[in-house]
């Protein structure tokens, strides 16, 4: 869990960038008159707090996150079982898949920049753009061309080769092909559901049971097929295997 951490840790560098002193002052006490005394909260805890409260959604859309849990909900909304599993459920499946991708990612900024910027061998600034190559080559190698080049049009951007990609830039176009991935796997697990669910409707109508939903009795034959091919494994593997091809 130490690299989970390491991530956290560089995206608070660039607060510790914005002051002379080697820590941060949480409270500074001022004298005055009287023997009376004044408290003020330093303005680097407060950015502190800021980044705090985007960094789940910066890991989550510069990371796997985003095509797993997409891709889990389509799954169970085409097994039709309502909240089973839970949704509590399906994001701790995706965050602990999105670690088991990542760490690659994670120990590379480990190695490269957290390490040698506890050891003090190279500066904040040093360690935060050795820190962001892991994820741009990570993002680069899953963000389609034409999301890159749509977005430079809107930027106005000449983009030549992979390197020449600003990190603004890649970050929406990675989220962009990132649902669109997402959104095709989805397509291939909805349609065997959904032939049984037009199997089994097409049967209740000929047998003249039109009140009965089709949805009671599709859903153990979806739930019966889903655990004869082993789809968890296939599911889980597939997605994660999606990710080094």
């Amino acid at each position: 869990m130490k690299n989970i951490v390491t991530i956290c840790i560089l995206l608070l560098l660039p607060i510790s960038m914005a002051s002379a002193e080697p820590g941060l002052t949480a409270l500074t006490v001022t004298g005055g008159e009287n023997g009376g005394q004044t408290y003020s909260l330093s303005i680097q805890i407060l950015l502190l707090m800021t980044v705090l409260t985007l960094l789940p959604a910066g890991l989550m859309m510069m990371t796997s996150f985003t095509r797993i849990i997409i891709v889990l909900a389509i799954l169970r909304q085409a097994l039709g079982t309502a909240q089973t599993p839970t949704t509590q459920t399906l994001v701790g499946l995706a965050l602990f898949l999105t670690i088991f991708i990542m760490m690659p990612v994670f120990n590379d900024v480990y190695d490269n920049a957290l390490e040698p910027y506890m050891d003090e061998e190279v500066s904040a600034q040093k360690a935060i753009a050795a820190a962001i190559i892991p994820f741009r080559t990570f993002m680069i190698s899953q963000t389609r061309d034409s999301d890159i080049n749509m977005f430079s049009q809107i930027t106005g951007d000449s983009i030549e080769t992979p390197e020449d990609v600003p990190f603004t830039l890649l970050v929406p176009a990675f989220i962009t092909s990132e649902l669109k991935t997402a959104f095709q796997i989805g397509f291939l697990i909805f349609i065997p559901f959904l032939i049984i669910d037009l199997v089994v409707a097409s049967v209740l109508m000929s047998m003249g049971m039109m009140m009965l939903s089709p949805l009671i009795i599709s859903l153990p034959f979806k739930i019966m097929l889903f655990v004869l091919v082993d789809g968890w494994s296939l599911i889980l593997g597939t997605l994660a295997s999606s990710f080094y091809t």
